[in-house]
């Protein structure tokens, strides 16, 4: 062979050795089927370039395969939190919108770097991250994940709040003679034409999703969570121009009407649901819309010392209301998408948001689905992740015990893989420990 196509196949041989030594083995002891809910034992997934290749019990294993033995575990696909705030870093060191007022947008993009890293080592390999009010924060941090420069769940981002003037997803709270930066109120709409430029400008910068404010709020100063905020045609012309951009809108809802007007405005999601009637449920099931509950926050806003008085009083006796609404929606048969609302409630215990569920009429496998395909559904990447199926991201995650018997093993993950790379593992944790 001439000198030059010896070096040719040599390079060659340079250049796919690395994609050869991207091919991990996973020996899962229980696997567990999101798509059929149900739990198979004695799995072997073979993970390549990040995707999983083949699923199933008896696979031989590739040459130089690198192989992790998972026999005493579950394996389960990556967790999907559909409702979070992973980008407002200062919120959660006192319940209060109003802490951004006192730290510079570096400051709070660097405090929310432990959060999203959190995030992950508890499972949670995808979010739909709901809004922030230091706008596009979100879009930020979702870039710099996803090009590596720091570690954390793949994110789909609102990139701000689209919500009236004073509105439950405003900056509220202070002197009215207070100037705002146009971070704090970039999303700020009162007419549906402002609607649409909010939408359209959110669109140029990036966002995955869209967020509005159809009714008040319980974390917002001087609002009332029973009123209704955006009209019926404010909320449609939302809906209308995401959807010219192939984006779902997202419908942060308490009110009883508040929600229907929502769904009736064609919302693929309504965040809490707190006030949901049984037109509602009816509504929600005709237009397939989702229901993001986010069942643990009125426990969280309770026990939290810090938490504004006022906040507290708008938390006061809803949170049974609220468990009965996710009752009846569920055995109604409307969608569910897990949900959290973190930082109400501290990013390492969002898995909690279980046992909320199943203790409201959920079985531990249902809860899980609604954690992996109901997620994936709602996003719209049911084709990418959801379950552990050939062609899918290899998003993979691994607990000691059986959850599908005992959900709080959720609180408990032990291993988790985010498109074919370990970013945890016994052996690292107790490397770290070390």
């Amino acid at each position: 062979m001439p000198s030059h196509l010896r070096t040719l196949a040599a390079l060659a041989l340079l250049v796919a050795s690395p994609l050869a030594a991207q091919v991990t083995v996973i020996k899962a002891g229980r696997l567990v089927d999101t798509e059929r809910g149900t739990v198979a034992t004695n799995q072997i997934v073979i993970v390549r370039n990040g995707r999983i290749e083949e699923v199933g019990p008896s696979l031989a294993i590739p040459a130089g395969a690198k192989v992790i033995d998972l026999s005493a575990m579950t394996v389960l696909p990556g967790l999907i939190d559909s409702h979070t705030h992973l980008s407002d870093g200062m919120f959660d060191s006192d319940g209060d919108p109003r802490t951004v007022l006192f730290h510079t947008v570096a400051e709070d993009v660097l405090a929310a770097i432990p959060n999203v890293k959190t995030t992950l080592m508890a499972g949670f390999t995808t979010v739909r991250d709901v809004g922030t009010y230091r706008a596009l924060n979100d879009v930020a941090m979702r870039d710099a994940i996803n090009k590596g420069i720091i570690p954390g769940p793949r994110m789909y981002v609102a990139g701000a709040y689209i919500t009236i003037t004073g509105g439950a997803g405003a900056m509220t709270g202070i002197s009215p003679d207070v100037q705002l930066p146009l971070d704090m109120r970039y999303g700020e709409a009162n007419s549906p034409w402002e609607v649409r430029q909010k939408v359209r400008l959110l669109v140029s910068q990036g966002v995955n999703v869209i967020k509005v404010l159809s009714t008040g709020a319980v974390l917002t100063h001087g609002s009332n969570k029973q009123s209704q905020e955006f009209t019926p045609e404010e909320l449609a012309a939302a809906v209308d121009e995401a959807h010219q951009f192939g984006l779902k809108v997202a419908a942060h809802a308490h009110s009883a009407q508040g929600i229907k007007n929502a769904v009736r405005a064609g919302v693929a999601s309504i965040e809490h649901g707190t006030y949901l009637d049984d037109e509602g449920i009816r509504l929600m099931k005709e237009h397939g819309t989702f229901l993001s509950a986010t069942l643990e926050v009125h426990d969280c806003i309770a026990s939290n010392p810090n938490t504004p008085a006022d906040f507290r009083e708008h938390n006061e006796g809803i949170a049974d209301i609220h468990y009965a609404a996710f009752r009846k929606a569920f055995q109604a048969g409307v969608k569910i998408a897990f949900s959290t609302d973190v930082p109400v409630c501290p990013y390492d215990q969002a898995p909690k948001e279980f046992s909320y569920m199943v203790k409201n009429g959920m079985t531990p496998m249902q809860a899980i689905q609604a954690a992996t395909m109901g997620g994936a559904e709602l996003i719209g990447v049911l084709d990418k992740i959801g379950s552990i199926r050939k062609g899918k991201l290899a998003d993979i995650i691994a607990v000691s015990g059986d959850p599908t018997k005992d959900v709080t093993q959720l609180e408990h993950v032990l291993f988790v893989m985010k498109e074919g790379t370990v970013f945890k593992s016994p052996e690292m944790t107790a490397a770290a420990t070390n």
